[in-house]
């Protein structure tokens, strides 16, 4: 079975996800979907899914919607509708109410729909959470930050309504805690920031019987006691897609929606800082 699948959005994440498909034996890059013209990368493209669907009807099986948020729900409801399988980049969309219709119509309508986590896919998550499995937790320590100058450089739409703003790589963090953890993760205070200079993406857990687990450079990196560990090849998004295929196949609806809860849930009780105007 090829499961043929277009692109929505080229923005650099996107541009992360052509490798992983071209390399996969399973699909075929059919289409991309873009509003910013000609992309130039010798395969087709149209400026939303109702163009592609009217030129080429019964010729796609699937998107991979990496296009901004605020746009997320009407593009999924739309491909679900068409019957296509939907695969969802982080931040899933920007409302809980609305991942969970896309859940809803997806499930209606019998086709596949997977919330792609990707920090899940770094190659020591699968070891971290088999550590932490049955154990009482007694203390989480989370650092998670990036300069968005640096990884968002020249997008103002991450500041603006439906962009997630700082918690667009925040949530990548709450992704892992909330699948490692063998508890849920509650949230009374929150405090919300932007970060500046280098990045640091790191996560440690100690439980109640003294298991330390650290989580280095977003789950790349493994130790265990101190000691490291023996982790397999870098997963990411090759992993995302054998996933996903599996899903496709067997016309799975996997829908994850706990890192988007814990984010809503620190915006009721967060503190806000007010600082500088921001200047690019």
């Amino acid at each position: 079975m090829t499961i043929r699948i277009a692109l929505v959005g080229f923005c650099n994440i996107a541009r992360e996800h052509r490798p992983a498909i071209s390399t996969d034996q399973r699909y075929c890059l059919s289409a991309f979907i873009t509003r910013g013209g000609d992309p130039r990368t010798g395969v087709l493209y149209f400026e939303d899914v109702a163009a592609m669907l009217a030129a080429r009807p019964r010729e796609l099986d699937a998107i991979a919607l990496c296009a901004l948020p605020a746009v997320r729900y009407s593009i999924s409801c739309e491909a679900i509708a068409a019957g296509l399988g939907v695969l969802l980049e982080k931040p899933t969309r920007v409302t809980l109410g609305e991942i969970h219709e896309i859940e809803r119509l997806a499930r209606t309508a019998d086709t596949p729909l997977y919330t792609a986590w990707r920090s899940r896919h770094a190659p020591g998550f699968a070891k971290a959470a088999l550590a932490l499995a049955g154990r009482e937790i007694s203390s989480v320590q989370i650092a998670w930050l990036e300069d968005v100058r640096k990884w968002h450089s020249g997008q103002q739409w991450i500041w603006q309504a439906g962009g997630f703003g700082v918690f667009d790589l925040g949530i990548d963090a709450l992704s892992i805690v909330s699948q490692i953890l063998p508890c849920p993760l509650l949230i009374d205070k929150a405090r919300r920031w932007r970060a500046t200079g280098g990045e640091q993406w790191s996560i440690g857990v100690t439980t109640s019987s003294g298991t330390k687990v650290d989580l280095q450079r977003g789950g790349e990196r493994l130790s265990i006691h101190g000691e490291p560990q023996v982790l397999p090849m870098r997963r990411g998004y090759p992993s995302i897609y054998n996933h996903s295929s599996a899903k496709q196949r067997d016309r799975l609806v996997d829908v994850d929606s706990e890192p988007l809860c814990i984010a809503a849930d620190a915006f009721p009780c967060g503190h806000r800082e007010t600082v500088g105007a921001f200047v690019e």
